[in-house]
């Protein structure tokens, strides 16, 4: 009933299993779109995302793309060796039971996908979609009671050649996002926090530009290639990984 409305665009919060349908109906109304992330958590959500006629005012992703310490960094493959992403954010909540669909490998990824995608984000925006998973693990090493993971990291590697790092960091204090580039002459990091305002420090104030500039007609600025590109990274890793 809401969709049969006039609208501008729409924000899609629900569970992953309810993605697919959700978005497909949706896209049927052609207004612009942004899914929150991940859109997908498993192979068969990927699968059934992959036949969707997504348009091009469509955007998922992490907010954390559109941060202020991050927004305008950019960086020359050719001058880079290695890169890595460490996300630190605690995942305490899921270990008493809050949303625990998220935590549920099957259903919402768990650590691995819910908090990796941050630092896969983070990457392929830096250094784009042409990329592939190598490894991934993951261990409880406080949390015993999750169904998932409480730390992990993924192996990365780029077509040029590039091999990154993300470390996910599920027991911590405090919340932050480090991308670090190394190269010849040493390496550059770029550190993420929410500081006094975390709506503007951590990207949800221009994640909420970026939408209303599609309902204004622009497209996405995220490609939805690259979208893709990370889900497919973070599905191979859920299930690739081995949970110590």
């Amino acid at each position: 009933e809401v969709l049969a409305g006039e609208l501008d665009g729409v924000v899609l919060t629900v569970p992953n299993p309810r993605v697919p349908e959700a978005f497909a109906r949706v896209l049927e109304t052609g207004v612009p779109c942004f899914v929150n992330k991940p859109a997908a958590a498993t192979r068969a959500q990927l699968d059934a995302l992959r036949r969707l006629p997504v348009h091009e005012r469509v955007m998922s992703g992490s907010v954390l793309r559109f941060a202020p310490a991050f927004a305008g960094f950019r960086a020359d493959p050719d001058d880079v060796l290695a890169v890595r992403a460490t996300v630190r954010h605690d995942v305490g909540l899921w270990a008493d039971g809050y949303n625990a669909w998220q935590d549920t490998p099957g259903e919402g990824g768990g650590t691995m996908v819910t908090m990796g995608v941050h630092g896969v984000e983070l990457l392929v925006a830096i250094l784009g979609p042409d990329v592939r998973l190598v490894g991934a693990a993951g261990a409880r090493r406080r949390y015993r009671t999750l169904r998932s993971e409480d730390t992990g990291v993924m192996a990365l590697q780029w077509a040029n050649g590039i091999t990154g790092t993300v470390e996910i960091v599920g027991v911590s204090e405090g919340e932050s996002y480090t991308v670090t580039l190394h190269g010849r002459d040493g390496s550059e990091s770029v550190v993420i926090e929410g500081g006094p305002d975390p709506v503007h420090g951590l990207g949800y104030a221009g994640t909420v530009e970026a939408f209303l500039d599609m309902t204004g007609g622009k497209p996405s600025p995220v490609p939805w290639a690259e979208t893709m590109a990370i889900l497919e990274i973070l599905v191979s890793a859920r299930e690739a990984a081995t949970v110590a």
